[in-house]
């Protein structure tokens, strides 16, 4: 096992089982997999080990919005809510952030990389040939050539996507990688978008003492989602004192020196910030990866089977948000765990074990607002899309006595999608407090077509908000 944190001088050419390009969890699950299972593997990282979720992601996203969660939920009850006193130290939170992501530190990601056996090299890596990649060092020093006898798997993941805003280049704006890592909370600042990272970052900051403004081109936030959801959303943006403009198309920003920003809107109205954060999506990183060689285009995202292997060429894989199915950490963990078992088989000369079904069917979502939102499955308006025949089903969480235990004056929602044919659950959305870990149940209940005549029996402990279940059987005849 080697550890190299930058090519050899001269090209080299080294001969792998296994090349995974791009060491975030996805990456390294991959890689960690094939390792264990006797493949010698390499894996090649340009930035930090542990990648986008560990250190500007999900990891710091989540710890900034936590101690308001935990701060909103102690006002809510009786007895701890006379105990609360004073707002958010916002010091102690964004240190407990930068313990999360250690400081942009990838030394114990490293640590795990060595002990699973896994060869690291550090550099930009691009495909170049057949089964060969070679990587060139960060500061452009030098370059080898790696090979692999059975699979390169990419796994460079996703970057924010940036309008063609007229003067964005001009004025830095920030993305998510900087509204997660800021040292201190902006005095004014404004949002462009309406989805995940726009919301949640919204509300993490304006807890933290910033004047926030969210734009958003659409006349509703987190439309992805059922309807009750950006209503619910955005009402709680609103008391919180959050400014959220609507069906706002932002036309141009310009800057004064170092000073503020100013955002132009398309009715003529102007923003002015401190900072400005463009979340209005995500983008491949698969620039200059060498995707030509496999007749695909640099900056598209790669096209992969059920297997997640790129149809064509039975030696390359793509996983996680390159290959764009489902840009979520989770999701594309559970592709690495499929990949690699079909990269091990494939090695053995047997075919794949199995295929990532949950990409099209069971996908679980978290958006971590105050209130919470957790789905899984097919929308309603997706499910008739599909021409499928379904129905809703939806409940007040509220009055669930788990519920009114959990926060005093506690609102909530929950609704379940029901194929009528199957007489099985393809979608289910909470809204909520604490809802988060209410998700694993109905993700179950969606990827296993669990039929509904058998929910009956699946009985909820009481107190708990899950008692929601029981009701919604009951609504559903069962």
């Amino acid at each position: 096992m080697t550890s190299t944190d930058s090519p050899d001088q001269s090209d080299t050419e080294d001969a792998y089982d296994v090349i995974v390009v791009g060491a975030g969890p996805v990456g390294e699950n991959l890689a960690g997999r094939t390792a264990a299972a006797g493949l010698r593997t390499v894996i090649v990282e340009s930035e930090l080990v542990g990648g986008e979720c560990s250190y500007w992601a999900c990891m710091p996203s989540k710890t900034l919005l936590r101690s308001g969660h935990a701060l909103r939920a102690a006002e809510r009850v009786a007895g701890s809510a006379e105990a609360v006193r004073g707002p958010l130290d916002v010091e102690k939170v964004l240190r407990r952030r930068d313990e999360f992501i250690h400081d942009l530190d990838d030394s114990s990601q490293v640590e795990w990389v060595e002990s699973a056996g896994i060869t690291l090299v550090r550099g930009v890596g691009r495909l170049v040939g057949e089964r060969k990649v070679a990587v060139r060092s960060r500061d452009g020093s030098g370059e080898r050539v790696l090979s692999a006898r059975q699979a390169v798997a990419l796994a460079t993941g996703s970057r924010a996507n940036l309008p063609p805003l007229d003067g964005l280049d001009d004025v830095a704006p920030w993305t998510s990688r900087e509204i997660t890592n800021a040292k201190a909370a902006p005095r004014r600042l404004v949002i462009v978008g309406g989805g995940v990272v726009a919301v949640e970052m919204a509300q993490a900051w304006s807890w933290l003492g910033s004047e926030v403004t969210l734009v958003v081109r659409s006349e509703a936030v987190l439309e992805r989602n059922e309807p009750f959801v950006g209503e619910a959303v955005l009402r709680s943006l609103r008391q919180d004192g959050i400014t959220v403009l609507l069906g706002r198309e932002s036309t141009s920003v310009t800057r004064d020196g170092d000073g503020p920003r100013t955002l132009t809107l398309d009715d003529g109205s102007t923003l002015t910030c401190d900072e400005l954060v463009i979340a209005t999506g995500r983008k491949p990183r698969t620039d200059d990866l060498g995707l030509d060689v496999v007749g695909l285009k640099d900056g598209d995202y790669v096209e992969v089977d059920d297997t997640l292997r790129t149809p064509g060429t039975p030696w390359l894989y793509a996983v996680g948000d390159v290959n764009g199915r489902a840009l979520l950490t989770h999701q594309g963990k559970y592709q690495a765990r499929i990949a690699s078992d079909a990269i091990v088989a494939r090695a053995r000369g047997e075919e794949a074990p199995y295929t990532a079904v949950a990409d099209h069917r069971a996908v679980p979502q978290v958006v971590f607002t105050d209130p919470e939102v957790a789905a899984v499955g097919l929308t309603l308006q997706e499910a008739k899309d599909a021409g499928r025949s379904c129905r809703m089903v939806e409940y007040d969480l509220g009055s669930v006595a788990g519920a009114a235990v959990q926060a005093d004056g506690y609102t909530g929602k929950v609704a379940l999608v029901v194929d009528e044919d199957g007489q099985t659950v393809i979608g289910a959305t909470f809204v909520g407090q604490d809802v988060a870990e209410m998700l694993q149940a109905a993700t179950i209940v969606v990827a296993a077509e669990v039929p509904l005549s058998a929910l009956r029996h699946a009985v909820p402990a009481y107190p708990t908000m899950s008692e929601v279940w029981l009701r919604l059987m009951e609504q559903l005849g069962q």
